[in-house]
């Protein structure tokens, strides 16, 4: 009984995070936050000192609700906050939202990862799911190196038998290397440019 009552208790937070994360993606969608940093440095600018944690939030529901790149999220972080404070708070953000997605897929199953991604990338990383004693590894392996959308194997993780203690092990462990990667490259990338150009 108690096991039921917290099972619906998690499908209802699960749902209600899950609108919020559509209504501010429309929001954002509206005004451009998800493809301009002028428009996200303006926004997190009227928060003032809570701006960092806007910005964690912003990071969170862009992988529940997976509209732009993740390493575009994780630029911005280094555009916005400088190198360390920016990894730092794509690393909670992004952790925040990778748990999230577990716990709503967890919830509604595979019918939310139909409505959230195209077919194509569904059948090509399912086949993961049909040996559960490898799905594990090969979801680590994806999480250390950024060679695979993260935000869809965390929702296809969610539909597994993977258990949350291995799911919560793997991301914290697994996505500071990627998200240094993306943000730290990135940003020397981008500085690369800017120096040529000028």
């Amino acid at each position: 009984m108690k096991m039921s009552l917290v099972k619906k208790t998690i499908g209802i937070i699960s749902a209600v995070s899950l609108f919020i994360c559509i209504i501010f993606s429309v929001y954002a969608i509206h005004n451009n936050l998800f493809t301009s940093i002028d428009a996200l440095q303006e926004y997190l600018a009227g928060f003032g000192a809570l701006s960092a944690l806007v910005f964690i939030g912003f990071q969170a529901v862009q992988v529940v609700m997976p509209i732009l790149p993740g390493g575009l999220g994780c630029l911005a972080g280094v555009l916005l906050f400088g190198p360390w404070l920016g990894f730092l708070y794509n690393y909670i953000g992004i952790c925040i939202g990778s748990l999230a997605a577990f716990a709503i897929a967890r919830t509604f199953g595979k019918p939310i990862i139909h409505a959230l991604f195209n077919e194509k990338i569904i059948t090509k990383y399912d086949a993961w799911t049909n040996k559960e004693s490898q799905f594990a590894k090969w979801f680590a392996i994806a999480i250390f190196f950024p060679v695979a959308p993260d935000d869809f194997l965390c929702y296809l993780a969610g539909t597994t038998k993977l258990s949350w203690k291995e799911f919560t092990a793997i991301i914290l462990l697994g996505k500071p290397f990627s998200i240094a990667l993306y943000s730290l490259g990135l940003n020397v990338i981008l500085q690369s440019i800017v120096s040529i150009v000028q």
